[in-house]
């Protein structure tokens, strides 16, 4: 299994999603929310830090169906989907994961007939690797 690779900006971002929470970098002194993380805020140019946690709502913005060939720990499990996610507390940040039909399920979970631009989804975390997955909500 791959995981990710964790630099000392983003760490905190991997250790709230291992524990099922979606936070994302915010400046201490603007409150611009921020991702991927950095040291500076790109607005006011502080480097105060803060970690807000978020609902962890979002719509699918888009999303790609990878086919062979690919990384080998991916390969076997192809075709899958990875989407991109518009989260809805803050547009115009975007986050990558799979659409899953529930928290640890497999990449390979849900067809990809199944998915649609626009598409509410919620956060949830893989239970065994801690990276981020996402399930359809319920209407």
């Amino acid at each position: 299994m791959l995981s990710p690779v964790i630099d000392p900006e983003g760490a905190p971002f991997w250790r709230y999603a291992a524990q099922g929470e979606l936070r994302v970098q915010a400046c201490a002194d603007c409150g611009a929310l921020r991702f991927p993380p950095r040291p500076c805020c790109p607005h006011c140019r502080s480097f105060g830090v803060e970690w807000r946690p978020l609902s962890g709502h979002g719509r699918v913005w888009s999303y790609v169906v990878p086919h062979p060939p690919l990384l080998p720990d991916y390969a076997e499990r192809a075709p899958y989907n990875v989407i991109v996610v518009e989260l809805v507390e803050a547009p115009h940040i975007r986050l990558v994961g799979n659409l899953v039909a529930e928290a640890g399920a497999p990449i390979d979970s849900l067809p990809a007939e199944r998915i649609r631009i626009g598409a509410r989804v919620r956060f949830v975390a893989d239970p065994a690797s801690g990276l981020p997955q996402w399930v359809p909500e319920r209407p």
